[in-house]
């Protein structure tokens, strides 16, 4: 199947329309086309729309052709999956999915440095598991994600309302692509919130928006991707092909895998009292055969392998200024610092002053890996991972060739080890900390290195090939090979399929992805103390592995109710 339409391309250089109670457009193909949408309401589930507004054109206009219809039901959406300003986006900015998913772990913290990055206690605030429901940001990252939950219901229903425009097959491709993109985004309100609204059509009255429970949002994920799956492309979106960055059947199969594996997570209503569902009684389907939670993880990782994905000889190339032709990532946030407006600030955010000007680029000096990272890396030992030197700046800094000097002419040197959550008053108040390193710095980069040239890489099939081990070992099997091809491609020496080795080694190979706060709640640890940090009041009981429900958000509906502990 062959897209007549590429949405990354016609959506270049867009800004998406964040603003409040407003009518949103944006600038697609040459017209100016309104956001009609009555996803506005998921903002605070309240409906502030003015029914006409001044700059709408007419709906023909806007849905009049096969090739107007799909830019503006379909291709819209991916102007969202990255972003360029706080909260928005998958990956890339600040304060929104990445970083409650980054800063809330063993893996990186954002400590205070003097009169810098406290930020209200913001960043300490994730560490510690302090955060309210107040939290601004956390508001604006549930808005963030019910907003495109929304557009994808008003496409749905446009597309369902103009079919006749289109060929069977373009329909179909269409409405799977869109059922996609909207099964991602409940992953992720699912994943972070638990207990969520589940609104699959537009024009819902705030008096019908209620509450789902996490085991009905899973089954409702989980069926959606299944039955979408079939009809989605079946191409590899990372290449620069007619389908770059767009939601494609390998791309399906990917969240089909991470729900599998996550199941005993998502299928617990109530995740304070201390009892799980056992994956190997959650029965989930597979091409129609019934599977239990862990078999069924494994099919959908064996599909993804079918698809062509192989790991790539060099770890680092995934990460590369040119990454489009890997063939190890599966789903990515197209950059190109010419065409699109979507930002990766998280060099930019870790790397010292002095590092930033070395290169041509400025920086912000804050976030970096936490103690219990870089011992996991054995770091300061013979055996320190190969990994190590790509995920990180460490020890004294050499840019060109040349050491990087402080102001007063000595030696930039990161030091891994004197980090810690406040370093007010430190001797190593500036300089602690191994700073983020995994993305191949982008010379030419525009905006200090946020707009950049490296695809943000969102799904990668190393991910795939050590959920297929973790989900081996606990259905009671052998995860060793699987475990194994990952470090033998970067020349580590083989280990044992344990659960503890295969959670070192999802830190060590997805470090800077994402995925750490995932992996803690799905081993029981989220709650638990571990690198400086130690559990907060109640915090035995898991109120925290989930979020709670902005208190933004109840305000203005009072059908939802607050996540127990909060």
């Amino acid at each position: 199947m062959k897209s007549i339409y590429h949405p990354y391309h016609l959506l270049s250089n867009q800004k998406s329309p964040f603003g409040g109670c407003l009518v949103g457009t944006s600038r697609l193909a040459g017209i100016r086309i309104p956001f009609i949408f009555l996803f506005l309401l998921s903002l605070s589930f309240t409906s502030c729309l003015d029914e006409s507004p001044r700059d709408r054109i007419d709906e023909e206009e806007a849905y009049g052709t096969a090739d107007k219809l799909l830019l503006n039901t379909v291709g819209t959406l991916y102007n969202y999956i990255g972003g360029n300003a706080e909260s928005q986006g998958l990956q890339g900015t600040f304060r929104g999915v990445y970083d409650y998913n980054t800063f809330t772990t063993d893996e990186a913290m954002l400590p205070t440095r003097g009169g810098d990055w406290y930020d209200g206690g913001f960043w300490q605030s994730l560490y510690k598991h302090t955060w309210t429901s107040s939290d601004n940001s956390l508001y604006n990252t549930w808005t963030y994600l019910y907003k495109v939950v929304m557009m994808c219901n008003n496409s749905l229903n446009i597309l369902q309302q103009r079919h006749s425009l289109l060929s069977g097959e373009q329909f179909d491709e269409a409405v799977a692509e869109v059922r996609g993109v909207r099964a991602m985004y409940y992953y992720y309100l699912m994943d972070m919130f638990g207990r969520v609204p589940l609104i699959t059509e537009s024009g819902v009255s705030v008096d019908n928006v209620k509450q789902s429970e996490r085991s009905d949002v899973l089954k409702f994920v989980y069926d959606e991707l299944s039955s979408a799956a079939p009809l989605l492309p079946d191409v590899h979106s990372n290449l620069q092909n007619d389908y770059y960055g767009r939601f494609t059947r390998p791309v399906a199969y990917f969240l089909l895998a991470k729900l599998s594996l996550n199941a005993e997570v998502y299928d617990d209503d109530d995740w304070t009292d201390g009892v799980r569902p056992d994956g190997k009684n959650i029965q989930l389907a597979v091409d129609g055969q019934q599977l239990n939670a862990w078999k069924a993880c494994q099919a959908w990782c064996d599909k993804i392998t079918a698809e062509g994905y192989t790991l790539e000889k060099d770890y680092a190339s995934n990460f590369a200024v040119h990454n489009e032709t890997s063939n190890e990532n599966i789903f990515t946030i197209p950059m190109d610092k010419y065409l699109y407006a979507n930002q990766f600030q998280y060099l930019f955010r870790s790397r010292h002053y002095n590092h930033g000007s070395a290169i041509g680029q400025d920086s912000e000096n804050g976030s970096c890996a936490t103690l219990s990272t870089v011992h996991t890396y054995g770091y300061g030992t013979p055996d320190v991972d190969a990994r190590y030197a790509i995920n990180f700046y460490s020890d004294t800094l050499y840019v060109d060739g040349k050491i990087v000097r402080l102001d007063d002419g000595s030696p930039l040197v990161y030091m891994p080890l004197a980090v810690k959550l406040d370093l007010t008053g430190d001797p190593y108040e500036k300089t602690a900390g191994a700073r983020m390193s995994k993305y191949a710095i982008d010379r030419e980069a525009y905006s200090d290195g946020k707009l950049q040239g490296n695809d943000i890489v969102l799904f990668r099939y190393a991910d795939v090939v050590l959920m297929k081990a973790e989900a081996k070992v606990r259905n009671g099997e052998d995860g060793s090979a699987e475990l194994n091809a990952v470090r033998s491609r970067v020349g580590m020496p083989s280990r044992t399929a344990t659960l503890q080795n295969i959670l070192d080694e999802r830190l060590m190979e997805l470090m800077w992805e994402g995925w750490r706060r995932n992996d803690l709640v799905r081993f029981g640890l989220f709650n638990k103390a571990y690198d400086q940090r130690t559990p907060i009041d109640n915090e035995q009981t898991g109120f925290t592995t989930v979020f709670p429900i902005p208190s933004d958000a109840i305000d203005h509906n009072g059908n939802l109710t607050q996540n127990k502990g909060y």
